[in-house]
C-alpha cells in the first residue's frame, strides 16, 4: 500500500486492481494476450487477478455470477474488470445485481456479445441461449460505472461487429474495432487497454 503526504498527514492511496474473466471454454492462461496483460500491469504496480471460472465448457449465468459474488469481496473505485467473450456477459450480469452503493472504476470488454448468430451445434445453442435471451437491466449496471471500453474485430467468426453499436447504445461504451483479430484468441497484445487503465 503506497502512501502520500497531504498537508503534512500521511494518506493511504488504494492500489488499482483488475479482475480478468476468461471466456467460454477458457482459463486464466487460455488467450495469448493474458500473459502480456499480466506482465504490463505488474510493471505498472497494478494488481491483476485472472479468475478461473467454474464449469467453463458449459457456462451458466447463475454459476458464474455466484462464483464472482463469492470470490470478489473488496470492490471500490480503483477496481477494473476485463472480460473476454462470455466473460463480458458474466461481468455485466454480476454488476447488474450488486448493491447500488458499490462503485467501480470501469470495464474493458474484448469480443463481448449480445448476439451469436453463427453457432454451429445444438449443444452450443443450448448453452448460449440463456446468455442471449435473459434480459439485462442496463440502468442498474450504469449505477456502478459509466466507464466502458469494448473491443471488436472486423473478422470475428462468432461475434457480429454490429454488436458494437449495442454496447455503445446500452452502456455508452467507447468502441474500438480492430482488424483481422478474429475472436482475439491469438492476439498478442491490446495496448489501448493500458491507456484506459491509467
Amino acid at each position: 500500500m503506497r502512501a502520500r503526504v497531504v498537508s503534512g498527514i500521511f494518506k493511504k492511496t488504494k492500489m488499482k486492481k483488475v479482475y480478468v474473466v476468461h471466456g467460454w471454454g477458457g482459463s486464466p492462461s487460455s488467450e495469448c494476450w493474458f500473459g502480456w496483460l499480466k506482465r504490463e500491469l505488474t510493471k505498472r504496480n497494478i494488481k491483476v487477478d485472472f479468475l478461473e471460472m467454474p464449469n467453463t465448457n458449459n457456462p451458466k449465468i447463475g454459476e458464474w455470477v455466484s462464483y464472482l459474488n463469492n470470490t470478489l469481496k473488496e470492490l471500490d473505485e480503483q477496481t477494473y474488470f476485463i472480460g473476454h467473450s462470455i466473460g463480458c456477459q458474466a461481468i455485466i450480469r454480476y454488476l447488474e445485481q450488486l448493491p447500488e452503493n458499490i462503485k467501480v472504476a470501469g470495464c474493458i470488454f474484448v469480443a463481448g456479445f449480445f448476439n451469436l448468430p453463427n453457432l454451429k451445434t445444438q449443444e452450443e445453442i443450448k448453452i448460449a441461449r440463456p446468455w442471449i435471451e435473459t434480459p439485462i437491466n442496463f440502468e442498474k449496471i450504469n449505477i456502478h460505472t459509466r466507464n466502458f471500453l469494448a473491443f471488436f474485430s472486423n473478422d470475428d467468426p462468432d461475434v457480429p461487429v454490429s454488436d458494437s453499436k449495442l454496447f455503445k447504445k446500452r452502456l455508452g461504451a467507447k468502441i474500438i474495432i480492430k482488424e483481422n483479430e478474429e475472436h482475439f484468441n491469438e492476439t498478442q497484445d491490446i495496448p489501448e487497454m493500458l491507456d484506459f487503465l491509467k
